[in-house]
């Protein structure tokens, strides 16, 4: 990926059992947050708990990376806007944020911190019959912890394209992490996770 001045667009409460298990309500439109480029740890490199959370969650993600420039893209037409398909972690300071959300403010500090947006390998997405009917899933030290399939979106790739290109211009490069099913949980030094695309083992994460 080239990083230079990529940035990552990403959807919170985009599956319903996911809003429930932290009680948030399922929004009328997608909720939208960003990460800076920094967030991207480079392949292979390990995850650094952040000295400032004591409650880091993994949340696992399908990520689709935009391959060419577009602005208030029509919906019918969003499929034009992305080859690939991936898997990322987006990594989330679960006690900073419960205390940000407490006081109104914004989400940032618990959720774009530097590696907090891991990304496994990319796939074509004509591998996939439908991109809306994608099993994908999360090992945490060989045990299952989420699985999902992308049926579940509230909000379609498509859709969240669409929605988004109205605020931000979309460039070649630009990852959108489409939200996590339910299941998410805390890591600690020392775990390792592994998440999958159907049996595809896309990504490898160790935390430090």
């Amino acid at each position: 990926i080239n990083k230079k001045n990529m940035k990552i667009i990403c959807v919170g409460r985009n599956y319903a059992e996911h809003a429930k298990e932290l009680n948030n309500p399922v929004n009328e439109s997608p909720v939208i947050f960003l990460k800076p480029e920094t967030a991207q740890n480079q392949q292979r490199q390990p995850f650094f708990l952040p000295d400032f959370s004591s409650d880091i969650h993994y949340e696992t993600e399908i990520v689709v990376k935009i391959c060419k420039l577009g602005k208030n893209i029509q919906e019918k037409f969003a499929h034009k806007y992305y080859e690939e398909i991936g898997i990322g972690i987006d990594f989330t300071a679960r006690d900073l944020q419960s205390s940000l959300k407490a006081k109104g403010l914004p989400w940032e500090l618990a959720k774009s911190f530097d590696g907090s947006a891991p990304v496994g390998k990319f796939v074509d997405k004509s591998t996939f019959e439908d991109v809306q009917n994608i099993d994908f899933s999360l090992k945490k030290n060989g045990q299952l912890v989420q699985s999902g399939n992308t049926s579940d979106m509230i909000f379609k790739i498509d859709t969240i394209i669409a929605f988004v290109s109205q605020y931000f211009t979309l460039k070649k490069g630009d990852l959108i992490f489409t939200g996590t099913p339910k299941g998410v949980g805390p890591v600690t030094k020392g775990d390792q996770l592994e998440a999958f695309i159907g049996e595809m083992h896309l990504l490898t994460v160790k935390v430090r």
